[in-house]
């Protein structure tokens, strides 16, 4: 009997990397209408590195073309990702460019497999979200184990930029200072270590569940938590369909929502109006978005939730005006009434209700978390998730600007809801349009954190800032730099410097809490650290608090 003769196809041989040469591709937005108008800040940015390569006698050449029907170079699709890495050297040094909001998966595969060093490299501003593309790039490639460098510039002058480019193309890696880190000594045995050890053992014993309407926003495999890794904590998922929560949107009446639009009119909210459903907010958008929040409410009353996250961008944003208005505030506890079906009962009434936005789940423990510890402290719960969007020395200081599309609680703005109006948001991003809760939040003490997986485990960040006010013309500067429509926070991190958070930060997004002072935000601290310890995760303090050297200066 003859062996069969298949015709197994042949691989190509991988193409030769050229001598000091490294190749730059650029990942870029789902929506098309985003990859077009950012298009030209990204030029600019591969202008810089093209330059500062050339400084030291590198070429860098694109990974892949602009395509002319669609006049922009960014990977758009996971499958265009794979097509442009099967022609790349596979040994070869490599920069992925981000001047924009990013989709990860569209290059992961790629630089999961990819054999040379490998650069991340942002331009530091806020027209774009660049800076934000490039934090959560960097998440995945930690949680997958992936080495990697990463870089940032305001405009290609700062010597460290330059420095840091000479290093890479030297020796494949950039060196970053990360003397701010700090591991978790043994904790002093005050009741809030052991309020935190307590809430920890009551979470392992009890556990809960998060409700994710559908994982994977915009590309952020960062954001996606295996189940035995929560499960590890006492946290389990229900998995949801956005489906589920347009088709429990029809079943609210409009009288119903109506009624939360009069209480947050009542309530000294105000809405920017106008008749354009393509360009402006109208009552038609918000009724949509008053559904939504009622309707998330009953479906977590349905599955006994402890949190929700509610994806969004992908599907809803065409079907329905944006989730970011019932957001914020399932997050307060002060906020529109809900009723269950039958009318029985007012839902988690005078408590917030947690939210993960753009369902990130590493959001979702440290809300969770936050929200049950603040409470048994007799603080306001209330969190807000906040991009890492940008900041500009001021008076001394540098000073962030962390902003979110509009998911803020109003108790965390200046006023509270006489302090919020309601924006429409940009049709780049939200074809549908829809309120953010916009504003600027209020000066006071604030407890940062991330929760993240790197070595295959949970792990938490956990820092001290002040949220600060600046003049009103330097805030206006900063929200017309960046998205004027979205909240923001101007935020001064204790102990760590700009770079320092750049190259140490793990995500995105950075979850923030209210403290009413100082000495009340370190004692929440402590215990937040403690319950994290608890639950069996690495603890690391980041900057100056009361259980680092520096007790909490800045």
């Amino acid at each position: 009997m003859t062996t069969p003769a298949y015709a197994v196809p042949a691989l190509p041989e991988p193409p030769a990397a050229p001598a000091r040469t490294a190749y730059l591709v650029a990942s870029g937005d789902l929506r098309e209408s985003a990859n077009v108008a950012g298009w030209p800040t990204q030029v600019g940015l591969e202008r810089i590195l093209t330059a500062a390569f050339a400084a030291h006698g590198w070429a860098l050449e694109r990974g892949h073309d602009v395509d002319p029907v669609t006049g922009h170079g960014f990977i758009s699709s996971q499958r265009m990702g794979m097509t442009v890495f099967a022609s790349i050297p596979p040994d070869a040094p490599l920069v992925v460019a981000e001047a924009v909001w990013q989709y990860s998966h569209h290059v992961l595969a790629g630089l999961r497999t990819h054999r040379g060093p490998i650069l991340t490299a942002a331009n530091f501003a806020g027209d774009w979200p660049g800076l934000v593309g490039l934090l959560g790039l960097n998440a995945g490639l930690t949680k997958m184990g992936r080495e990697y460098s990463t870089v940032w510039t305001v405009d290609g002058t700062d010597a460290w930029f330059r420095d840091a480019i000479g290093e890479w193309v030297t020796t494949g890696r950039v060196t970053h200072d990360d003397s701010h880190v700090h591991a978790l000594p043994a904790l002093p045995g005050t009741p809030e270590t052991r309020l935190g050890e307590a809430l920890a053992a009551q979470l392992l014993r009890e556990k809960a569940i998060i409700g994710v309407f559908d994982e994977g926003c915009m590309g952020m495999y960062n954001a996606i938590f295996d189940d035995e890794l929560l499960a590890g904590i006492g946290i389990y998922k229900e998995r949801l369909s956005q489906s589920a929560l347009w088709a429990e949107m029809q079943r609210v009446g409009d009288a119903e929502a109506d009624e939360v639009q009069r209480w947050l009119e009542d309530a000294g909210m105000t809405f920017r109006l106008g008749t354009d459903e393509a360009t402006e907010l109208t009552p038609a958008q918000l009724r949509w978005q008053h559904k939504m929040y009622v309707a998330a409410l009953r479906i977590a009353d349905d599955f006994g939730l402890d949190a929700v996250g509610i994806q969004y961008q992908q599907g809803l944003k065409d079907l329905s005006p944006a989730s970011d208005l019932a957001e914020g505030l399932l997050n307060n506890t002060r906020r529109p009434p809900v009723r269950s079906r039958d009318g029985a009962r007012v839902l988690w009434e005078g408590r917030a209700f947690p939210h993960f936005n753009e369902a990130d789940e590493g959001v979702a423990v440290d809300a969770l978390v936050t929200h049950r510890l603040w409470t048994a402290m007799g603080l306001d719960p209330a969190t807000t998730l906040h991009d890492v969007r940008w900041g500009e020395e001021y008076d001394g200081q540098f000073v962030w600007v962390l902003e979110i599309s509009g998911s803020v609680p109003p108790s965390h703005l200046e006023g509270g809801y006489a302090g919020a109006e309601g924006w429409r948001q940009d049709p780049v991003f939200f074809p549908a349009g829809g309120s953010t809760i916009n504003g600027v939040s209020r000066p006071g003490e604030i407890v940062w954190s991330r929760v993240y997986i790197a070595d295959g485990r949970l792990q938490v960040d956990l820092g001290r800032a002040t949220a600060v006010r600046l003049p009103d013309a330097e805030t206006l500067r900063r929200k017309q730099a960046t998205n004027p429509e979205w909240p923001i926070m101007h935020a001064v991190l204790h102990g760590v410097t700009r770079d320092q958070f750049m190259a140490r930060h793990k995500a995105n997004h950075l979850n923030v809490a209210y403290a009413p002072d100082a000495a009340t935000a370190d004692k929440a601290l402590e215990a937040k650290a403690a319950l994290f310890a608890g639950l069996g995760m690495p603890v690391h303090l980041c900057g100056d608090t009361a259980l680092t050297a520096g007790g909490g200066g800045r």
